[in-house]
């Protein structure tokens, strides 16, 4: 097998041409990428239940909207806290993930990590890869990778994010932002 070069940290923006419905315009956040496969949270897919509705004891933590997000297609009775820590030293019950991003445990009482969250995010399910698998979406052009942004994590305009990502990019990448949802009716 090949070495494969970690993507952890950056994101993963679907291409107009990603014909898969659960990562139609898709900006995904990949919190584990090595040669046993990748891991990754869609940052842009809210959902109407609230956080209070299902982990009460995190919602005053969470930033808006204080939804949850469905993080992927696997797994979607599980939950994932995505949370930005400023400085060097995070909390425990906290684990960087690439600057100041990192993964919250959420069995850890809230009140051990709560002053020292800068945002948090929770996200039921999340989006996985075996071995070699985003490698290959990636030859077939499925995918754009570029650099996170902590406030990638905690976008207050979620719906907007896939154009927000590309709009900062300084490159062609740019002009898929105003790619239009159906091509069809141009």
């Amino acid at each position: 097998m090949t070495e494969v070069s970690s993507l952890t940290g950056r994101l993963l923006v679907a291409t107009p041409a990603l014909a898969d419905p659960n990562f139609d315009r898709a900006v995904v956040l990949l919190l584990d990428h090595d040669d046993e496969g990748s891991l990754g949270v869609v940052l842009n897919r809210p959902t109407p239940v609230g956080v209070a509705d299902i982990l009460q004891a995190w919602a005053a933590h969470t930033g808006e909207p204080g939804v949850v997000f469905q993080g992927g297609p696997v797994s979607l009775d599980s939950a994932l806290g995505v949370a930005v820590i400023p400085g060097d030293e995070g909390p425990l019950g906290w684990r960087r993930v690439h600057g100041a991003i990192g993964l919250v445990d959420l069995e850890a009482p809230p009140e051990l990590l709560g002053a020292a969250l800068g945002s948090l995010r929770i996200f039921a399910g999340y989006a996985g890869w075996g071995p070699g698998q985003l490698e290959s979406e990636l030859e077939e052009g499925a995918w754009y990778v570029v650099e996170s942004e902590p406030g990638d994590v905690s976008s207050p305009h979620p719906e907007g994010l896939w154009r927000a990502v590309l709009r900062r990019q300084r490159s062609e990448l740019a002009m898929f932002a105003t790619y239009p949802d159906d091509p069809s009716l141009n």
